[in-house]
C-alpha cells in the first residue's frame, strides 16, 4: 500500500525539520527548502523553490495529499515590507491555489499568535475568536494576517482544505529567535532579575506543536477551522527561564527586581516591546483543540527541555 504523500515547505527550518521527521514513519515526504539555500543533499525528495507569487509549484504537488506552509519571512529576518508582503502573502496564497489545481486536498497554514498580538491585558485570553490584528506590532504579522484571511477565502471559493495553526513562542532544543536569545542568557549567566516576575505566558514546545500538526493532516473535523495552540499551561518567565537552567543542568538565581524597574528601562533605550515579551502576559485559550478534535499536548515542558544542555 503506497503512502500518502505530504510536501513541507521550509522543510529545514526549526519547525518544518520537525514535522518532516515525525511524519517519515506514516508518509511520503516531500521537503521544500529555499533555492539558494545552501544544503548538500541528494536527497531526490527535497525540491529548492523560492516562495514567492511567481513560483512554479507543479514539480514540488504532484500526488501530493497535503501541504504543510511553514516557510515564511519573520520579522528579524527582514525589515522589508514590500518582501514580507510578496512571501507571506502572494507567496502563500500562489501556493494555495496551485495546490487546489493540482489536486491537492488539504493545506495546514502554521500562522503566528502575533495575528492578535503581543500581549493580553485585564485578564483577556486569546482565543480563535479574537479580533484578528488586535495590536500587531510586525509587518511579519500583519503579513500573516492577510494570508490567513485570503486562505479562508479560497477554501470558500474552491473546495481546498485549510487549517490555520497560531502558534505562541515555540521552544525546545536549537530553536531560534526569542527562545535562542533566553538560552544564551541563563547560558551565561547565573543571576536574572525575574524573581518577582508573576505574569503569565503561554508557550508550545516544538514536540507537541508537531504533533498538533501531525494530528490536523487528516482529521476531518480540523477542515476550514483556526486553532491557538499552546501546551495548556501559563507561566511566568521566571518560570520559564528556571525550566531552560533545568534543562540545561545548571544552577539559576533569581533575584526580585520590580517589574516597573523593567517597564522603565525599556521605555528609555527603545526596547519596550522587548520588554513586554518578558514580563507580560500572553495567554492562550487552545481548548478548541481539544473539544473539537480530541488533541492534548503529549509532552511536557520538562520533557521537551531535558535534553537542551546537550544540543547547546
Amino acid at each position: 500500500m503506497n503512502k500518502k504523500k505530504v510536501f513541507v515547505t521550509g522543510s529545514n527550518g526549526f519547525i518544518g525539520s520537525h514535522v518532516c521527521k515525525l511524519l517519515q514513519a506514516h508518509y511520503t515526504v516531500l521537503k521544500g527548502v529555499r533555492a539558494e539555500h545552501l544544503l548538500q543533499t541528494n536527497d531526490p525528495e527535497t525540491i529548492r523553490l523560492n516562495v514567492n507569487s511567481n513560483t512554479d509549484w507543479l514539480a514540488a504537488l504532484q500526488n501530493v495529499d497535503t501541504v504543510i506552509h511553514c516557510a515564511a519571512i519573520a520579522h528579524n529576518n527582514s525589515n522589508d515590507p514590500n518582501y514580507i508582503h510578496e512571501v507571506n502573502v502572494e507567496g502563500t496564497v500562489n501556493l494555495a491555489l496551485q495546490a487546489f489545481n493540482n489536486g491537492v486536498k488539504r493545506i495546514i497554514f502554521i500562522s503566528s499568535i502575533g495575528v492578535l498580538g503581543n500581549q493580553t491585558t485585564n485578564n483577556r485570553v486569546f482565543n480563535e475568536g479574537s479580533p484578528i490584528l488586535a495590536q500587531f506590532e510586525y509587518t511579519q504579522s500583519k503579513a500573516k494576517a492577510k494570508a490567513e484571511v485570503e486562505l479562508l477565502k479560497i477554501a470558500k471559493d474552491t473546495g481546498l482544505e485549510v487549517v490555520i495553526i497560531r502558534p505562541v513562542l515555540v521552544y525546545g532544543a536549537n530553536a531560534p529567535g526569542n527562545f535562542g536569545k533566553l538560552v544564551n542568557i541563563v547560558k551565561k549567566l547565573s543571576i536574572l532579575p525575574f524573581g518577582s516576575c508573576k505574569n503569565k505566558r503561554s508557550f508550545i514546545s516544538v514536540d507537541n506543536l508537531v504533533d498538533f500538526i501531525s494530528v490536523c493532516i487528516e482529521h476531518p473535523k480540523a477542515k476550514n477551522e483556526v486553532f491557538c495552540i499552546s501546551d495548556g499551561q501559563d507561566i511566568s518567565i521566571k518560570e520559564f527561564t528556571d525550566a531552560i537552567a533545568k534543562g540545561l543542568d545548571k544552577k539559576l538565581l533569581q533575584i526580585a527586581i520590580p517589574n516597573f524597574i523593567f517597564y522603565f528601562l525599556g521605555k528609555i533605550t527603545g526596547k519596550a516591546d522587548q520588554v513586554v515579551q518578558l514580563t507580560g502576559d500572553l495567554q492562550v485559550d487552545s481548548s478548541k483543540a481539544t473539544e473539537l478534535i480530541g488533541w492534548k499536548p503529549p509532552f511536557t515542558m520538562g520533557e521537551t527541555l531535558q535534553n537542551l544542555s546537550k544540543s547547546h
